[in-house]
């Protein structure tokens, strides 16, 4: 209980600041004060005072940085008293100048305080969203080891047009959605979270990986399309890229369904190979406009050792400060012998270095291991 106080004055002060920064307006009144009763009275640093309170904007809040305008103003009316007198008119123009900055940076913590505590409280939101809505991947499933990485291009956002999930099935497979939905912002939100919400209402059923793709399409299209007039049908078309897996316990081999996206990359010993379908089917809400009724699955041998690397388009289309694209193949092969989380730390910090810290669209990915059953 000792500490209560402590914690409670720790409060007061922005994050990521230390409480020692209190010492430099402290030291700066401290200091102006006494220069300025022991030089000659024709030297005022009186004025210096008003530094105390706006440098405290930039650390505290409006509680102490009220206290530090209190005491810069206290310790101009010493210097008036045991210099040339609180009643003369330099001192006091100098009080009241004091005052009038205290009132403008106390304002000002006041305003920022409020808004801060109004992001947090939309950060909060949007973190409750994506845990609803981009669920973590089970860290195991059958014999997969499995993780995930979602990189928003926007730095205070948390969720986007990317999205991956996954499903486990009664007949011992898991299944696996990664996927990019056009455009950006609420409207992409919003279909990412359609087609989830389809995935994982149909996914763990025993209907085939043709009949999933299906399903999702119909679905999709139906949603996006159901409150628009006919002539914004025509011109502003919703659609998601995606990939359906399907992974079975014991059979070393993973059927996949490809919609227009980046072909999954396998990685074997030093081998990197690009899982590329002989036939790419059109995105997700397009199919069935086109009348496309039936998808092809194709299979490939995904064996003990072997991990699967499923991404978005925002890891192989980032950009340098040379316009280069990231090399995701060449460095893939630098980490297939890394567990999946190892192997997706090393991508995240590879990747934002690439592009400086800045990328022009989200990105995702999800490692998956095949491990003995």
């Amino acid at each position: 209980m000792a500490l209560r106080p402590w914690q409670d004055f720790r409060h007061f002060w922005q994050p990521g600041h230390s409480p020692a920064l209190l010492a430099i307006p402290l030291g700066l009144i401290f200091t102006v004060c006494v220069v300025d009763v022991l030089t000659p009275p024709h030297i005022h640093l009186g004025p210096l005072l008003v530094a105390a309170p706006a440098i405290t904007v930039a650390f505290a809040d409006a509680r102490v940085t009220a206290l530090m305008g209190l005491l810069a103003v206290a310790a101009q009316v010493l210097i008036g008293v045991l210099t040339e007198g609180v009643t003369t008119a330099n001192v006091q123009a100098q009080i009241t100048a004091l005052i009038v900055v205290s009132v403008v940076c106390v304002s000002i913590c006041v305003v920022r305080d409020r808004r801060e505590r109004q992001l947090r409280q939309v950060r909060s939101v949007a973190e409750a969203a994506q845990s609803v809505l981009l669920r973590p991947l089970p860290a195991r499933t059958g014999p997969l080891r499995i993780s995930g990485l979602y990189i928003p291009a926007e730095e205070e956002a948390d969720l986007g047009g990317d999205l991956y999930a996954a499903a486990r099935t009664a007949d011992h497979s898991t299944r696996l959605l990664i996927g990019d939905v056009r455009g950006n912002g609420l409207a992409a939100i919003s279909n990412a979270a359609l087609l989830l919400g389809a995935f994982r209402a149909a996914a763990h059923r025993q209907a085939t990986l043709p009949r999933l793709a299906v399903h999702l399409d119909a679905a999709f299209r139906w949603d996006t399309s159901q409150w628009r007039a006919q002539e914004e049908q025509d011109t502003d078309e919703d659609f998601a890229t995606a990939i359906l897996l399907d992974i079975p316990d014991h059979e070393p081999v993973v059927h996949l369904i490809s919609c227009a996206h980046p072909p999954p990359l396998l990685l074997r010993g030093t081998r990197v190979t690009s899982l590329a379908p002989d036939a790419s089917h059109l995105p997700i809400g397009l199919g069935g406009a086109f009348g496309i009724v039936a998808y092809d699955v194709q299979t490939f041998p995904f064996e003990v050792g072997d991990l699967l690397l499923l991404y978005t388009d925002g890891v192989i289309e980032a950009r340098d400060a040379d316009g280069h694209f990231y090399p995701f193949a060449e460095r893939a092969s630098e980490w297939t012998r890394d567990d999946p989380d190892e192997l997706l730390r090393a991508l995240h910090d590879d990747l934002l270095a690439h592009v400086h810290g800045h990328l022009g669209d989200d990105a995702a990915v999800v490692a998956i291991r095949r491990l003995a059953v």
